[in-house]
């Protein structure tokens, strides 16, 4: 029978032998920006179309071209999350989570959907990982999610990434420049594409952000925009280079990000790296100050940044950074006769009681097979049960690398002996358990 369908253009299966991948860049964003005081937020897939077109952007390519927007059978226009930002500050609104203190710190995992060309680095479903801060304008802010970001990428081993920094300014100073801007390309209408024709009039900003060749050499003699600077904007943006100054932190001026949402303002950086080709942004973000009162909210000044985590993966990859494989099968117990089955499926609970792996056959396999199987998963140890194994109480396990069998009894005391000999075979994971147990104890002689 043929396959009725396959999965829809734009999307990607992650397979049970990619997915330890994806977990473990999960693992490191979910610990660094526990460090810095995030805590994860979860938020609808879909919401009320108006939140994206209000919060997003009219003007934007992601509200005018790119949504997956639908009438429900309420007559409801609902769209799929095209970003992240958006649905958060919704939910700190509805829930009023100012009121729990400020500033609110929430990080999130999310899918997001955009209807676009698919490419390298860029599908029609695709995952971000991002973090929110509300309630605060001081530029320490803005410097400690820029460090957050940094140290991530840090963590993951990518190299050769330049964080780009700009400043966009607040509505008033961004009017004047807005201003410079027609007066600059209305000279240049003859040589604009259709898109930025458009632009030219709605959104003059965006045309700097136009990915056509012909209007990209145009850029380049463009008005900057850190010329047209209110005093406060100009200040504030000082002040995020001299933290970020005091972190150690290497950064290029770039007066031309604009980033491609229309909630920003002042503060917007990209990380950026040459090795992908042109979809090169490994993470970008900056401040949204008005956001929140946009949608219907209190003032509450915000900030934050996302990373697309098919592009962080892309980039690991073309780096050639290995991601650890997640820790084999530690025990596989091959089986002879029913007796043997239940003996094994009391004792595999039990070991992974400790935290380990470990497996035994399941779909009715000759122990030849079980054998073939056991070496196929690559489990560090096996072991054989049988009649004999079950009436003296005790079997012999093998070491599937060095051959070494072991002879273990089997009761209360099997899974405790087993962990021990797993930890000495396996050095690096023994080292790992240790770490873990004395930072444990560090951490509760804190507490007490």
């Amino acid at each position: 029978m043929a396959l009725i369908t396959k999965k829809i253009k734009g999307t990607e299966d992650v397979l049970p032998s990619q997915s330890y991948r994806w977990q473990f860049i999960e693992n490191i964003m979910r610990e660094e920006s526990a460090a810095y005081g995030f805590r994860e937020i979860r938020t609808p897939v879909f919401e009320h179309t108006e939140l994206f077109a209000r919060g997003v952007g009219q003007t934007t390519d992601v509200v005018q071209k790119e949504m997956y927007t639908f009438d429900t059978k309420g007559g409801e226009s609902v769209t799929l999350r095209p970003e992240g930002t958006a649905g958060a500050a919704r939910a700190v609104i509805e829930h009023a989570l100012e009121n729990e203190g400020l500033p609110i710190k929430a990080s999130y995992f999310v899918s997001c959907y955009r209807y676009e060309k698919p490419q390298a680095g860029r599908l029609r479903e695709f995952h971000q990982f991002g973090v929110e801060e509300y309630g605060t304008q001081s530029a320490v802010a803005d410097a400690e999610i820029i460090c957050l970001a940094q140290s991530i990428i840090k963590r993951l081993g990518i190299d050769g990434v330049r964080l780009e920094l700009n400043s966009i300014g607040c509505p008033e100073c961004r009017a004047k420049y807005n201003q410079a801007l027609c007066e600059y390309y209305t000279q240049y209408k003859d040589r604009l594409c259709g898109t930025c024709l458009s632009r030219l009039e709605k959104n003059p900003m965006r045309l700097l952000d136009c990915k056509s060749p012909q209007d990209r050499e145009l850029v380049e003699n463009a008005p900057k925009i850190t010329d047209y600077l209110c005093e406060e904007c100009e200040t504030h943006f000082k002040e995020v280079q001299s933290y970020l100054d005091c972190a150690g932190v290497d950064y290029i001026i770039n007066p031309y990000i604009v980033r491609g949402l229309d909630y920003y303002t002042k503060t917007v950086f990209e990380f950026v790296t040459d090795c992908i080709g042109a979809q090169g942004t490994v993470c970008a973000g900056g401040r949204y100050d008005g956001l929140i009162e946009e949608l219907g909210g209190k003032h509450l000044p915000s900030l934050g940044f996302a990373m697309g985590l098919e592009r962080t993966l892309m980039v690991m990859d073309a780096q050639d950074i290995g991601i650890p494989k997640p820790m084999p099968c530690a025990l596989y117990i091959a089986t002879m006769g029913d007796a043997a089955k239940k003996k094994a499926f009391s004792v595999l609970r039990e070991v992974r009681e400790f935290g380990l792996t470990a497996e035994t056959d399941v779909v009715g396999r000759g122990l030849r097979a079980q054998m073939k199987y056991a070496d196929k998963i690559g489990a560090k140890f096996s072991m054989v049960l049988g009649d004999n194994e079950i009436a003296e109480n005790r079997a012999k396990v093998k070491n599937m690398e060095s051959g070494k069998q072991t002879v273990l009894a089997l009761d209360e005391t099997f899974a405790g002996e087993f962990s021990d000999l797993f930890l000495v075979s396996n050095e690096a994971f023994g080292d790992i358990k240790d770490f873990a147990a004395q930072f444990s104890g560090f951490f509760d002689t804190l507490s007490e």
